[in-house]
């Protein structure tokens, strides 16, 4: 299932591209995204300085990360560049396919389990690309932020409820950030008073979490989980804070010590 298909490249863009042929003068290459249109890598953009050998930098059958650099739509030609594309955007290109390529293998999923036509299931990609850039920006949503980040789509229960079942095959990156509290209250029904302030300062939504587990008398281990150590920073402040308050006005003693944080995937 081709997904997010355009007809021609703009200026700018960067492009995954399959090496045809290779000449004195450059590379011809196919356009993976664009029905393989076939596209000129001439041999002035392949390296900066003389070059000895183009195979060196590209061969058949190699796929690649290229920029394109014109666009003729009446003639409908394209030259690319391969020295003008940085580390970084091909890094990013190649995250972009990889996510465009799992988001097509969840709609093939989908398509099975609900029984959908392939008109119907290009009528929904529609839908979402109405609120949504890519497809597997949905997917992500709902993985992140669970199914009402995508009640306002107009679309069935049945396809929601499988839209949500395929988010679940993404990994959510996290990272946890733990501390010690040392907690302890000399008052009647004391440790009834410490169990329910704890609890109280638990949290598990939108994949932010707080937990609190008991190590030994009076320490308790508490762990902020988030998608980003910003968000967890905040969390375990948070929790701190409506610790520290709801055992402010009693006699006994509060302690939070920081341990080392730690990043995860989940």
């Amino acid at each position: 299932m081709v997904t997010d298909i355009k007809q021609l490249p703009e200026a700018g863009d960067l492009v995954i591209a399959t090496v045809k042929e290779v000449t004195g003068h450059g590379a011809y290459v196919s356009l993976d995204e664009f029905q393989e249109l076939t596209a000129f890598l001439h041999v002035s953009e392949i390296a900066t300085g003389w070059i000895r050998n183009i195979e060196r930098y590209v061969r058949p059958k190699q796929k690649t990360v290229l920029k394109v650099i014109r666009v003729d739509k009446s003639r409908v030609e394209v030259d690319l560049s391969l020295k003008q594309v940085s580390r970084e955007e091909r890094k990013s290109k190649l995250i972009e396919v990889k996510k465009s390529e799992k988001a097509s293998a969840f709609m093939h999923m989908i398509k099975t389990k609900t029984g959908m036509s392939e008109e119907k299931i290009k009528e929904l990609q529609d839908v979402v690309l109405q609120k949504f850039d890519y497809l597997y920006d949905m997917f992500e949503a709902v993985a992140f932020k669970g199914i009402d980040s995508i009640k306002s789509l107009d679309i069935t229960d049945e396809v929601k409820s499988a839209i949500a079942e395929e988010s679940k095959k993404i990994q959510i990156p996290s990272v946890e950030i733990r501390g010690v509290i040392e907690l302890n209250i000399n008052e009647p029904q004391g440790v009834e008073i410490i169990k329910n302030v704890l609890s109280s300062a638990q949290l598990d939504k939108n994949n932010t979490s707080v937990e609190i587990s008991y190590i030994a008398a009076p320490r308790y281990r508490i762990i902020a989980k988030a998608e980003n150590y910003k968000i967890a920073e905040k969390t375990l402040n948070n929790a701190i804070e409506k610790i520290s308050n709801s055992v402010g006005k009693k006699v006994g003693l509060f302690n939070y010590m920081r341990e080392d944080s730690k990043k995860n995937r989940r």
